[in-house]
């Protein structure tokens, strides 16, 4: 970390960052404030300079070695904190006053129950520096934090709730950073696609960002979670405002595991509640996304084998996928159809349904793979195009076979689709990266 530290006057007080590298940053800003299973509010103004120099804390979380072992140590050097309502801007370093560039808010994924906006391996100081836009990175309360309320005794909907507080932030405030609050993308992957395309459905979206990067949203499985959600809400009722953060954190896996007989909804049981602040009962959802339509460009899309991530998480499978001669063959019939459930039907009917109410909608589909991996083009393997650092990916299971100067390569290309359509460029009926990306106008 450089000691060279900069001023920045935004409306919410002044913030003293620094620069790092090719790009200034100014992390670790409040951007709201909660107690525990509270709506948030605005993080109040002040008046002296607020240090922006240590990164965002993330919020308590349970470790995962599945995880550690395909994307490496996510959170290394992060503290952890329930109070995580935070976030980092990142700048290019030849910023000039006065300027207005593209600005795009990344909410991270983590099926709502892991990551941080700060993680390492999500960095944005690439994407920055090559394309000259101004980045937001957004730390927001999970799994029984944020994920689990049955709207009696506490709200549902919480990290949506703060994930709004941080677009309304810099709405307010982004042009002292040299963004344009009139050119916000909002965009994510996974679970952070899952909220972006939920944050679309609320009242405000269309005044808070113009564009929408939905990056592998699980929209096959958010419809029909309503007694899934209520016998976790049961579960979760021995967790008062006072238990330790250790012991929610602990709690939460009893509470998962009622949600282990309901499919592949309970692959990923914590979610967005329909019916409950700010989002509309779920009859309504489709109606509420075709008012947003006209005022939201999207580009969303999928990676070409999905569930390829998740086979080694159910051992008799992963057993079956590596038998002689039938293997392969076992292990594309599962991927496919999971991919498809999850993932690729659900997407196009999004974007169908966007372009039908008078929106303009993209959909792509990532092949991108390293050489020989078994995870294939898998979930998340646009996070190391998108936030590459050979530093932070170098040794992760995810892209080993891959020689860095290829995987480099091909993620150049990617950062400068994504920032194209965030800067407004339009991307005409269809286009591709060769050999790691297609996409293509959605038709009604």
């Amino acid at each position: 970390m450089s000691t060279t530290t900069l001023t920045f006057t935004p409306p919410c007080g002044p913030v003293r960052g620094w620069q790092d590298g090719e790009v200034l940053r100014a992390t670790g800003i409040p951007y709201a404030t909660a107690t525990r299973f509270t709506a948030p509010t605005p993080a109040p103004d002040w008046t002296q300079p607020a240090e922006a120099t240590t990164l965002a804390p993330a919020c308590p979380q349970a470790d995962s070695p599945f995880l550690t072992e395909v994307l490496g140590d996510a959170l290394a050097g992060l503290a952890r904190d329930e109070h995580c309502q935070r976030l980092s801007v990142t700048m290019p370093g030849d910023l000039a006053p006065g300027e207005g560039l593209p600005v795009m808010v990344w909410i991270h994924g983590g099926s709502y129950t892991t990551g941080a906006g700060d993680a390492p391996i999500m960095d944005p100081a690439r994407l920055v520096a090559e394309q000259r836009v101004v980045a937001v990175t957004v730390t927001y309360r999970l799994g029984l934090f944020g994920y689990l309320g049955s709207g009696q005794h506490r709200p549902a909907n919480l990290g949506l709730l703060d994930q709004l507080e941080a677009l309304r932030w810099v709405r307010r405030n982004i042009a002292a950073f040299g963004g344009d609050p009139e050119n916000v993308t909002a965009f994510g992957q996974s679970s952070g696609a899952d909220a972006v395309a939920h944050l679309m459905a609320t009242d405000e979206a269309p005044s808070l960002f113009r564009r929408a990067i939905i990056q592998s949203p699980p929209l096959g499985i958010a419809r029909g979670r309503a007694k899934m959600t209520e016998a976790m809400c049961q579960a979760a009722e021995v967790v008062t405002a006072d238990t330790p953060a250790e012991d929610v954190v602990a709690t939460q896996a009893e509470v998962e595991a009622h949600a282990s007989s309901f499919g592949l909804m309970g692959a990923m049981p914590f979610g967005t509640q329909y019916g409950h602040h700010p989002l509309p009962h779920e009859e309504q959802i489709e109606a509420t996304w075709d008012r947003a339509a006209p005022h939201i460009d999207v580009l969303i899309g999928h990676t070409a084998e999905e569930a390829g991530l998740y086979i080694p998480t159910v051992p008799a499978l992963h057993r079956w996928t590596r038998a002689p001669l039938i293997g392969p063959l076992i292990r594309r019939t599962v991927v496919g159809w999971a991919t498809a459930a999850v993932y690729t039907r659900a997407i196009r009917r999004f974007a169908a349904r966007h372009a039908r109410a008078g929106g303009t909608a993209h959909t792509y589909v990532l092949s991108w793979a390293a050489p020989g991996n078994p995870y294939g083009a898998a979930h998340t393997i646009d996070l190391p195009l998108l936030f590459g650092h050979e530093g932070t990916w170098a040794n992760t299971g995810l892209v080993a076979g891959a020689a860095w100067e290829d995987l480099d390569a091909h993620g150049r290309e990617v950062r400068r689709l994504w920032a194209d359509f965030a800067r407004g460029k339009d991307l005409g009926e269809a286009g591709n990266i060769p050999g790691a990306l297609h996409y293509r106008r959605a038709r009604a």
